[in-house]
């Protein structure tokens, strides 16, 4: 039986509340640090994975019951396999969809700001615990003239600690993700302003509105519809859609034609988002999806969307080409105005991460070079994650005096990547589909 996560009746909402639980977490873990050593002079042989095992869960405890940016940044670490320990991913995966929720009467503050009436009084029927809590807010079911709804409430105070949330979470980022300060300054720009989109609950209702509509044509999409009245800044009412999340419809063993059928969705939904809208859910984890009886693919949460600049989108795409279709001089302006090379750097500099460039776009690329990919081939995603694990050990990489690749990169990466993985727990084989200028 799965553990029901305890219910918040209070959070963290002053910088000062925020700021001490960030310093006893700290502590925490340099206390678990100190026993750690202190067990490995007794046995040398002692690996880290119980000091990891710890240090997940005082964070994850803390992000918790923080909420917010600092738990979203913990989500979207989780996403990436090769990027964290498996003790710190299994952990942050649960901010997907089973964080520590919120207790009814704050739920009911929420609504009298919003609607200046409680949630009993708009709704005939509403659930006074979440059904499901992620890190920015939670979701409660609600009935109103026969209708079922879903009805996100986002957490108190959340919007307002976006800023100093990320100030405060960034030493922990630095260890967690190996980057250094000038990575971490030169995207962290682009962090905030997605994290403060995520908060606008009236943005993400045009924008779901917007993308929805226009990808409504795609075969094996579900949508659910919003409604305006009951929505606010804070509050998101929407169709409840019955069906299971990817990992829990893995678990029925659904037929490999299935499979690939919703990994076709999937695609398809992404192609069309990037190459016709040019904006895109840049938030591709497996709780955003509902997988319903069809099977039919149904998406969910259109918080965080990136809009892509149309030179990046050029420039970027091009890489996908096959090398040889690329002159070099082409290649060299590209990687110039992606912001992969600088003058700054020294020949050798430029050398060395064009080789690095080349050899990273080759293998991510790979599946728009054939008609065709099965996206099941563990083989290929050991093969991204070894190269990444490479790359990020190279002095040279590590050393750089500057961030490597346009901010508008950071969202772009994550969603294929998301997708990547996305498509390798379902094991799709799938039609790769692309733009006629990418043919």
């Amino acid at each position: 039986m799965k553990d029901t996560p305890q219910e918040q009746d209070h959070i963290p909402t002053s910088k000062v509340q925020r700021a001490s639980k960030f310093i006893s977490t700290g502590a925490k873990v340099g206390g678990n640090y100190i026993k750690h050593y202190a067990k490995k002079m007794v046995n040398p042989s002692l690996s880290k994975e119980e000091l990891h095992t710890s240090n997940a869960e005082d964070i994850y405890a803390s992000l918790g019951q923080l909420k917010g940016s600092a738990l979203k940044m913990a989500q979207m670490m989780s996403m990436d396999k090769n990027l964290l320990p498996n003790a710190y991913q299994q952990k942050f995966m649960m901010a997907q969809y089973s964080a520590p929720p919120l207790s009814y009467p704050l739920v009911v503050r929420t609504f009298q700001k919003s609607f200046g009436a409680a949630p009993d009084t708009l709704f005939d029927t509403f659930t006074h615990s979440a059904v499901n809590a992620a890190s920015i807010g939670q979701v409660h079911k609600a009935t109103k003239d026969g209708k079922t709804y879903a009805v996100k409430v986002q957490y108190p105070g959340v919007a307002d600690s976006v800023s100093s949330d990320l100030r405060m979470v960034r030493p922990i980022a630095y260890r967690l993700l190996n980057l250094n300060e000038k990575e971490m300054d030169h995207y962290m720009d682009e962090v905030e302003q997605k994290l403060l989109e995520e908060t606008d609950y009236l943005l993400e209702v045009q924008r779901s509105q917007e993308i929805s509509q226009a990808c409504r044509h795609l075969p094996h999409l579900n949508f659910p519809t919003y409604y305006p009245q009951l929505s606010s800044a804070r509050i998101i009412t929407m169709d409840w859609l019955e069906g299971a999340h990817i990992t829990d419809w893995l678990k029925t063993n659904p037929s490999q034609a299935d499979r690939n059928k919703m990994g076709q969705a999937l695609w398809d939904f992404y192609h069309y988002q990037v190459h016709h809208l040019k904006q895109v859910h840049a938030d591709p984890h497996p709780g955003n999806f509902i997988i319903q009886e069809g099977p039919t693919l149904a998406i969910i949460d259109f918080g965080c969307v990136k809009v892509i600049p149309q030179d990046f989108y050029q420039g970027y795409f091009s890489l996908i080409k096959k090398e040889s279709l690329l002159q070099e001089e082409e290649l060299n302006q590209i990687f110039f105005d992606l912001e992969f090379i600088s003058s700054q750097d020294t020949p050798v500099e430029q050398t060395y991460f064009k080789t690095v460039f080349r050899e990273m776009i080759a293998l991510l690329g790979k599946p728009f070079h054939s008609q065709t990919f099965d996206f099941g081939d563990d083989a290929y995603f050991k093969q991204i994650y070894d190269l990444g694990d490479r790359v990020a050990r190279d002095k040279m990489f590590r050393n750089s005096r500057q961030a490597r690749g346009s901010r508008h990169g950071l969202f772009v990466n994550r969603t294929y990547f998301g997708l990547y993985s996305l498509l390798n727990q379902l094991k799709a084989n799938i039609t790769t589909t692309k733009p006629d200028w990418l043919q």
